[in-house]
């Protein structure tokens, strides 16, 4: 697909009807009232199709902000055990326990600096969603290689930066440039890794999907 034509790919499948449970579009609505990212429209049906095709029993969400991604995968995945997700921003964290509260769903927010956070998770994860700090995906990638079930899924958000990701990065802000040296970093590991199968998918701002063989060495 050609990246300019996204946005008109992206409306044209807001076309088709996609309807979430009434507490998912409230929360949904509050965080794009108060300007709160989360998780595109498109990303959020390419979500529920995992969970249904895929129902991974233990997830690791590596960033919360108010639980709605959380909530939709709880919400879709039957399988659910546990679903564990790591935020450390206090305002979100606050708003992702009110939200959580109202549900019944196996979820546990765990606060914190992620790659702290991370160093002290064991056992084994099915399903994996990183969208934290952009900057530190290299460094979330290393740390959940002992968490990784055999087959399991990894999917990292905003892959392509609203399309920054495929400049060179003397034609971006300065301030950009980190981020992306480290996408591009994450983007060159997974694709290199023989235990990894990955492709990036242009849904939302960009999906990273790999999965995991550990017969591989």
């Amino acid at each position: 697909m050609i990246f300019s034509d996204h946005d008109r790919f992206e409306g044209f499948l807001k076309s088709f009807p996609f309807e979430l449970p009434e507490y998912l579009s409230l929360i949904r609505e509050k965080a794009l009232k108060d300007n709160i990212p989360i998780i595109r429209d498109d990303t959020q049906r390419f979500i529920v199709f995992l969970m249904k095709s895929f129902v991974p029993k233990r997830i690791l969400e590596i960033g919360t902000a108010v639980g709605f991604s959380a909530l939709l995968m709880a919400h879709f995945d039957s399988s659910l055990t546990e679903l564990v997700t790591i935020e450390d921003y206090e305002p979100r964290i606050k708003a992702a326990e009110e939200n959580f509260s109202h549900s019944d769903a196996p979820i546990t927010l765990l606060t914190g600096d992620a790659s702290d956070v991370l160093k002290g998770l064991d056992g084994e994860y099915d399903f994996i969603f990183i969208d934290a700090a952009k900057g530190q995906y290299p460094e979330y990638l290393r740390l959940i290689r002992p968490l990784l079930a055999s087959h399991a899924m990894i999917v990292a958000d905003n892959i392509l930066q609203d399309g920054r990701i495929l400049e060179p990065k003397e034609a971006l802000e300065r301030r950009d440039r980190t981020i992306h040296k480290r996408i591009r970093q994450y983007l060159s590991e997974i694709m290199t890794d023989s235990s990894l199968v990955s492709t990036v998918l242009p849904i939302g701002d960009g999906l990273a999907v790999s999965i995991y063989d550990r017969s591989v060495k």
